[in-house]
């Protein structure tokens, strides 16, 4: 049964604020000054002492070239963390900034009056679980809710350093313990093992951690299972959702990606069809075009927004999230699958691509902890890969989706209120079928029916 603990659409202040009251001491926050406590002196003798860290046997697999990103933040440059795929396989969506100053950093030049340094591991350059709840009108429910839940991360290959990585992040933010030893962290193969594990690989390892600390961000309170295919086949990473099902979690993320096919629709029956359980998906990093399985009836796929604080009444503003035609926040309208009933659009007789969406854009992105193939230490990424967990985080708040629910659906029956935070500008790319390229009044491909603004649209 689903909680019946009352909740408001939004636990917002009713004015702007510069910082939440109610955030624990020790966490980083654009809203004001940072206030380190001794996080910073443990993060800093953590890079000396780790250096860098020992990498699997696709440790050294080539990243794509770096991407330009010009925007209100400023210049800022990024790579994307995993390899391009084989054909067949899925894309993590996960990107990593590699330089230049991003909103963090330029809010908090503003506030401090300190010139922030390039990205080079040492501190954070991204928003924080502070941010992140502020901006989505979580702050109160994270502090109170999601104890007994469980959300799912499925990912391809291993990450050795998924726990050690987690406790870093948590720590260093307040948040509390996630540990194994504790109960709250648990790491298996798609079979279900806790120690036959696949081969680990650094850039799935990096997406991984985006995944975890974003989980963490969003619901603290929350378990976390972390469930590994042994490679990125849809077949292998089904196997992993299902198996993520079968251990119990209510609340699965998928931070990954390819192109459409035939196939697809089995795909939906075999993988994604699980009533009463909340499936994010990435809706992609490529621009506009529909991806899978982002594109499954079954889930709910997450666009991607560039956020930013500001002086209005929510104390943020987002848009769509767009480098250029080719890298930006997904969406579209699939080739193969079947338009779920919930979906009213008429430009788009099958499935539209996104639902909701949440920050994803490197420029004003997220800061997380990682260390494997990497100089050990703090990271700012963004794509799709942020966004889709942070909405699982938001699901696992909510509550246990109803035994036949389809949690896809939830956000429509919000739509136009302000549960939800509608996104009316930007674009990512050109089309025939306009809303489904370019933001505007209510429902749009690249960032569905909006950003959460509280917990309301996502309970059913």
């Amino acid at each position: 049964m689903r909680s019946t603990t009352p909740h408001t659409p939004s636990d917002r202040p009713t004015k702007s604020v510069r910082r939440s009251t109610n955030r624990p001491s020790n966490r980083l926050s654009i809203r004001g000054r940072w206030s380190r406590i001794g996080s910073a002196a443990v993060a800093a003798t953590a890079l000396v002492l780790a250096g860098l860290a020992t990498t699997g046997q696709a440790a050294a697999a080539p990243a794509t070239a770096l991407a330009a990103a010009k925007s209100s933040a400023g210049k800022v440059t990024w790579t994307r963390a995993c390899a391009t795929p084989a054909k067949g396989r899925m894309a993590c969506k996960a990107l990593r900034v590699t330089g230049g100053t991003t909103a963090f950093q330029k809010a908090e030049t503003k506030a401090d009056g300190v010139t922030p340094k390039a990205a080079d591991a040492s501190t954070p350059s991204g928003y924080g679980p502070s941010d992140l709840q502020d901006a989505y009108g979580l702050t109160s429910a994270a502090s109170s809710r999601g104890s007994g839940e469980t959300i799912a991360i499925v990912d391809a290959y291993d990450d050795p350093n998924a726990a050690a990585d987690l406790a870093k992040y948590r720590s260093y933010y307040g948040l509390s313990s996630c540990t194994t030893a504790n109960g709250c962290f648990k790491k298996v193969s798609q079979t279900g093992s806790t120690t036959s594990l696949p081969t680990a690989d650094s850039g799935w390892a990096e997406e991984i951690s985006l995944d975890l600390d974003m989980a963490s961000a969003t619901c603290p309170n929350c378990n976390i299972l972390l469930v590994e295919a042994k490679s990125s086949s849809m077949a292998d990473l089904g196997t992993a959702v299902n198996r993520a099902v079968t251990l119990g979690a209510k609340y699965v993320s998928n931070s990954y990606g390819g192109g459409e096919s035939s196939s697809d629709s089995s795909y939906d029956t075999s993988y994604f069809k699980h009533p009463g359980v909340a499936i994010t998906v990435s809706a992609g990093d490529s621009g506009y075009g529909a991806e899978y399985p982002a594109a499954s009836q079954y889930v709910t796929a997450v666009g991607g927004t560039a956020l930013s604080s500001d002086s209005s009444s929510r104390g943020w503003s987002e848009k769509v999230w767009s480098t250029s035609s080719t890298e930006g926040t997904g969406s579209g309208c699939s080739s193969y699958d079947t338009k779920p009933t919930w979906q009213t659009d008429t430009g788009c007789t099958k499935r539209a691509i996104s639902d909701v969406s949440a920050v994803a854009d490197p420029a004003t992105g997220v800061s997380v902890y990682d260390s494997y193939g990497v100089t050990a230490g703090w990271y700012t990424f963004g794509g799709t890969s942020a966004s889709a967990p942070i909405i699982a985080g938001v699901y696992a708040l909510a509550g246990t989706p109803s035994t036949s629910s389809y949690p896809a659906k939830f956000p429509y029956a919000a739509a136009g209120t302000s549960s939800l935070n509608d996104v009316t500008s930007g674009s990512n790319g050109t089309c025939t079928t306009s809303y489904l390229c370019t933001a505007t009044s209510g429902y749009d491909g690249p960032t569905g029916l909006g950003t959460p603004e509280g917990l309301t649209a996502f309970t059913g």
